[in-house]
């Protein structure tokens, strides 16, 4: 499942202009992996300055406590952020996401890649998210502030940015629920859930027994 999510209007994207504007950027194959490094060409922002911290700060409640993300994702754990700069012809061509990412504690297991575009799309030209999944090529250009889910088991690449910049943030989620098709089953019954409480002309014990089948199927498939 891909999925486009908003989580930020263009009034939070302004206090947070201010703060992407202090931040320091090195070269990006410093933080890839082996075989991503041969075809990362961008900048990556270093996060553990204080400009990172406050950009990572700033960045995480959008994206941690989003209830479609919270509905979709099931997050267990969700990785440090990275903030990538693209331009002057720079791409990251076709890998896969190393299935483990981080170290000791904070290691978790790659389940779900999310990129957050940062940059008005009328600021460059390129730079697409490319996501090839279930023999399906799908090209997404988001739009400022919307978050694109994607499975971490997809190969995936950025097209070139032939004109302008290019600024999104990056990061990874390890879910409760490991099964794909289980996370989706589960999405759509809380889709279901939340269109029947907006309704509010729902039977209650009708809205108990959804409950009560949500819950059970989290106990049965959750991975604590």
């Amino acid at each position: 499942m891909i999925l486009s999510i908003s989580i930020a209007n263009n009034a939070t994207l302004g206090a947070l202009a201010p703060v992407l504007e202090k931040l320091t950027w090195r070269d990006g194959k410093e933080t890839a992996g082996g075989q991503a490094r041969k075809v990362k060409q961008n900048l990556q922002a270093v996060m553990q300055d204080d400009a990172g911290k406050a950009a990572q700060a700033a960045l995480m409640p959008m994206i941690a406590d989003n209830a479609v993300l919270k509905a979709a994702a099931r997050p267990r754990r969700i990785s440090p952020l990275l903030i990538s700069k693209t331009q002057d012809g720079g791409h990251y061509g076709a890998h896969i996401d190393n299935a483990l990412m981080g170290r000791g504690e904070a290691r978790l297991r790659s389940d779900l890649s999310f990129t957050v575009f940062l940059s008005p799309k009328q600021d460059y030209e390129g730079g697409e998210l490319v996501v090839h999944h279930a023999g399906v090529s799908q090209e997404i250009s988001g739009e400022a502030g919307e978050l694109v889910l994607y499975p971490s088991s997809s190969i995936h690449e950025v097209s070139p940015v032939t004109a302008g910049t290019r600024i999104v943030c990056v990061g990874w989620i390890e879910s409760l629920i490991g099964d794909a098709a289980q996370r989706e089953l589960l999405f759509d019954l809380e889709n279901l859930r939340v269109n029947m409480r907006a309704r509010g002309d729902t039977d209650p014990a009708e809205l108990l027994a959804l409950d009560k089948s949500i819950a059970n199927l989290i106990r049965m498939w959750a991975r604590t």
